[in-house]
């Protein structure tokens, strides 16, 4: 039987929609694998202009099924070709007979052929027999014709090409159900023949050793015993010496040493004793000084003694004294925003008003490393268990198949271009180091290896492997300090493959996920499609790695996975070039013009178009393009690679970036984003970004749970409206989850429902059909740092049409607040969201307490005064009246899409 072309996989709700509208005849159909159901499917189907979309589930025999409205039997089918021409008739539950298929896009392949996702056959239908023949394109032929001419194998490859003339043979076999590729053994048998004398000399050399030092116990083959020169040699047999030369290659060094220890215990020598030396503690942070002006004129020095928590003012030629600050007197420190090298300085002085300081440093880089130091000092010095804030450091290297150099310092201490560490707090350890690579030629423990002792040679410091994930040479290690060990937990890895056909690994990512204690991370490396004209097939390659990526809490799958963590990174060598001519852009990085290059930056114009890393940030490239650079230099770009296709120009361009996403109401400032100028071994320069991360502690309360019954919080909710880009005319429910919640909340379907503008679902929930929401713990600090995640979803389908994040911080109080944001789903922005909600919280609970990253704080005008007395319980920031997404501005023309005016009323 044919491939059926109206099966589409994977694709989205919002695709299948896209697909239907063009089609545009009522009866058009298309089938696509069920978001809610592992296993079962969804049929859509268009009429007059709305898309409906029905189930087909599976039972425990493997029948299929419709789950079409009340009153209509359901049929059962064997096979879903069966199931769709028996629906092509009327009178069978949907609204139209399904009379027009809609067949999948095929995809134009490119020179390289990556283009080709089904890499030149179809898609056969679930539950119909393989087709009997299936095209294949010459394009093997071809790729196999340019490797004899550059590889020295061109004998294997004649084998090869043999083989492939008649590879027909196995592949009619594969399609009668026979998987074992006869052919192909016979013919790597005939190619690798002369292997076997090879591995018998080497085999018999390490056999003998291995008899030296013990009794032979090594696998021996049965053929072996026989005589290895057989007159008709396969390839289990040459397994099998592969196995055994790889088992005595591996147990030679122990025998070794085993024997050698026999022996030093049979004569009872004596051996010298080796002192082993402590690991050195973590290195102290030497005091540091900045110069900076007081006031108009007068200059003086600021001494920063992390160790001892204190800072020192010392003013030039003013014969004063010293004036000493320790720590537990420093209330607060404010950045001014519009004189980026000031700060202020507000200290406790005794029976007295605060006293404030103003600093201005030489540069906006010196402040910070100021600030770092002070903050720095407030933590080390602080009583609290747990850490309220911790320094994470990203970092991203195309290796380009080569050995590192002997040191990475400058990358791993954030020096070279771009926005870097000050040298006073370069050498500062951060709390979890993230390291990914691609082209990485290393092995994987040998890697690992170089990486924790280059860390330990800069910081003193042995950090603990959280995890690794790789796939083939794309690589991911997260490293942590060794008193947080114990606050990491529920470690997932995944890797997702996005090369040829979506089944090789030298294209796509690698991602690593956990738990610092109450905090949730993500972390994702990825190596997209090269070329400059493969925009498109980077942003798909962006696409199947968000939907396929199986990281974070297995209960938030059905969540869209930049919504699964508080804090998500992204990163590696994204392959987006700049479109400009390649001398211009040449021109305009001796000038350092970079923004003229920023605007022209593919990442940053589909970022635009809205069609990847929405609501991501990114930090403020300050640093010339790092890739391609002619190896063994940073002073040259080589922008042309010769190919067997001909010549490939390569423009320099930022391929290797690093993004970030976090949850509404969290703390996450990017320190550093630049890239090292003396690592020159590979083609494309490592880039690093530091961030400051608050995190959460597991909160205990000061009354237990149920201690009294009274002492409740609630969420309750006085209006919700949602707006969805979508032609379906479906009723909607909401899911409510969240870590503060027991357990999933489901609201009840919409109560107003309006299609009036095409392309548009316009739906509203009253209070009555909205739960009130009851959190496990009711206490104030608790419930400041929690998030509900909601999911809009069909009742039909019971997929979901867009989720999105929502912060209890802003809506506690008495009354209720307004939130709006927008909707995603699988990396799609799909809808927006608004309402109206209130989080009460019973008296006796609404105790809370400063973080250490509310220590410092933002002043836009340089005139304001801070408070002159620091409030006797912290607050939390003024409530804000309502939460605008950033790329949403706050006119309502300012919508990013016009029919979002429906929420105004506007026609």
């Amino acid at each position: 039987m044919a491939a059926a072309g109206w099966y589409h996989r994977d694709i989205s709700q919002a695709v299948a929609e896209e697909l239907l509208a063009k089609a545009g005849r009522d009866g058009s159909f298309l089938v696509r694998d069920s978001e809610s159901v592992k296993g079962a499917y969804a049929l859509c189907l268009l009429f007059q202009r709305h898309v409906y979309t029905y189930r087909i589930l599976p039972d425990d025999e493997g029948l299929l099924s419709v789950q079409t409205i009340q009153g209509i039997q359901a049929k059962c089918f064997r096979t879903l070709p069966d199931l769709i021409g028996a629906y092509q008739h009327p009178n069978n539950g949907l609204v139209t007979p399904l009379l027009h298929p809609v067949h999948r896009l095929r995809p134009a392949e490119d020179s390289d052929g990556e283009d080709a996702r089904d890499w030149g056959h179809t898609v056969p239908c679930p539950g119909a027999p393989p087709c009997s023949r299936i095209h294949i394109p010459q394009q093997l032929h071809q790729k196999l014709q340019e490797q004899v001419h550059s590889s020295p194998a061109s004998d294997f490859m004649g084998f090869m090409a043999e083989y492939l003339t008649h590879h027909m043979q196995d592949l009619e076999a594969l399609c009668q159900g026979h998987p074992q590729l006869r052919h192909l053994s016979t013919a790597l048998a005939t190619a690798c023949r002369a292997l076997h004398s090879e591995i018998d000399f080497t085999l018999v050399g390490l056999e003998t050793l291995a008899r030296v030092f013990d009794a032979p116990v090594s696998p021996r083959s049965p053929a072996r015993e026989q005589g290895f020169l057989s007159s008709d040699p396969d390839l289990e047999l040459l397994l099998n010496k592969i196995s055994t030369v790889n088992h005595l290659l591996s147990s030679l060094e122990k025998k070794v040493l085993k024997s050698l220890q026999e022996t030093v215990t049979r004569h009872n020598l004596a051996l010298p004793s080796v002192a082993v030396a402590p690991l050195p503690a973590a290195r102290p942070l030497a005091v540091q000084n900045f110069e900076v002006k007081v006031g108009k004129s007068q200059r003086a020095a600021l001494t920063v003694d992390v160790e001892s928590g204190t800072v020192t003012i010392t003013k030039r030629g003013s014969g004063s004294q010293e004036e000493v600050i320790p720590q537990d007197k420093i209330l607060q420190l404010i950045k001014y925003q519009s004189v980026q090298s000031k700060v202020r300085l507000v200290c406790a002085r005794e029976n007295q008003k605060s006293l404030s300081r103003d600093f201005i440093f030489p540069s906006a880089r010196k402040r910070e490393a100021f600030c770092q130091l002070l903050q720095l000092m407030k933590i080390q010095h602080s009583n609290l268990d747990e850490p309220d804030i911790i320094s994470v450091y990203v970092g991203t290297w195309n290796m380009g198949s080569t050995p590192p150099p002997r040191s990475l310092a400058s990358w791993l201490t954030s020096r070279g271009l771009g926005r870097t560490q000050d040298e006073t707090t370069a050498c500062v350890p951060h709390d979890i180091y993230v390291i990914g690579t691609q082209e990485n030629s290393l092995g994987d423990r040998e890697w690992v290896e170089f990486l924790c002792a280059s860390l330990k040679t800069l910081m003193a410091i042995d950090y603990r492997v959280v995890a690794l994930q790789c796939l083939w040479s794309i690589k991911i290690v997260v490293l942590v300090k060794p008193e947080h060990q114990r606050r990491i937990s529920h470690v997932h890895t995944s890797s997702v493959k996005t090369g040829i056909a979506n089944t090789l690994g030298n294209k796509g990512a690698v991602g690593i996920s956990f738990l610092f204690n109450g905090t949730s991370f993500g972390f994702v490396n990825c190596h997209l499609a090269s070329g400059s004209e493969k925009t498109h097939r980077r942003n798909q390659n962006y696409s199947d790695i968000l939907h396929s990526l199986a990281l974070g809490d297995k209960r938030l799958g059905c969540f869209d996975l930049t919504l699964r963590f508080t804090h998500l990174f992204w990163f590696g060598d994204l392959n987006y070039r700049l479109d400009m001519d390649v001398q211009d852009i040449l021109t305009h990085i001796v000038k350092k013009e970079f923004q003229a290059l920023l605007a022209v930056d593919q990442l940053n114009l589909e970022r635009e178009k809205n069609k990847v890393f929405l609501q991501f940030s990114e930090g403020d490239i300050s640093f010339p393009p790092t890739y391609r650079y002619e190896r063994g230099t940073r002073d040259t770009y080589v922008w042309q690679k010769s190919k067997p296709t001909g010549m490939r120009i390569n423009v320099p361009s930022w391929c290797d970036r690093i993004l970030w996403k976090s949850h509404p109401e969290t703390h996450i400032v990017c320190n550093s984003y630049g890239c090292t100028d003396d690592i020159v071994t590979s083609d494309h320069s490592p880039v690093f970004a530091t961030f400051e991360v608050g995190v959460t502690s597991q909160f205990v309360p000061k009354e237990a749970p149920g201690s009294s019954p009274e002492a409740l919080a609630c969420i309750e909710w006085e209006s919700f409206e949602v707006m969805l880009k979508t032609t379906s005319r479906s009723k909607c429910y909401i899911e409510f989850h969240s870590y503060c919640l027991e357990e999933m909340q489901r609201s009840g379907e919409n109560t107003f429902q309006n299609c009036d503008i095409p392309g548009f679902l316009k739906l509203g929930w009253s209070s009555k059909h909205l739960p009130v929401l009851n959190p496990i713990l009711p206490d104030l600090e608790y419930l400041g740092d929690q998030h509900l995640l909601l999911s809009i979803k069909g009742v039909e389908s019971c997929e979901s049409f867009g989720e999105c994040c929502l912060a209890l911080k802003s809506a506690i109080g008495t009354t209720a607040q307004q939130f709006e944001t927008f909707l995603f789903h699988r990396g799609e922005e799909t809808g927006s969201v608004r309402g109206w909600m209130r989080v009460r919280v019973p008296r006796g609970r609404c105790g809370t307490r400063e973080r250490l990253y509310e220590w410092i704080s933002f002043e836009e005008e340089e005139d304001a005064e801070p408070a002159a007395e620091p409030p006797m319980c912290p607050k939390l920031p003024p409530q804000r009246l309502r939460s605008r997404p950033r790329s949403l501005p706050e006119p309502a023309t300012g919508y990013t899409n016009p029919a979002y005016f429906i929420f105004e009323g506007v026609p």
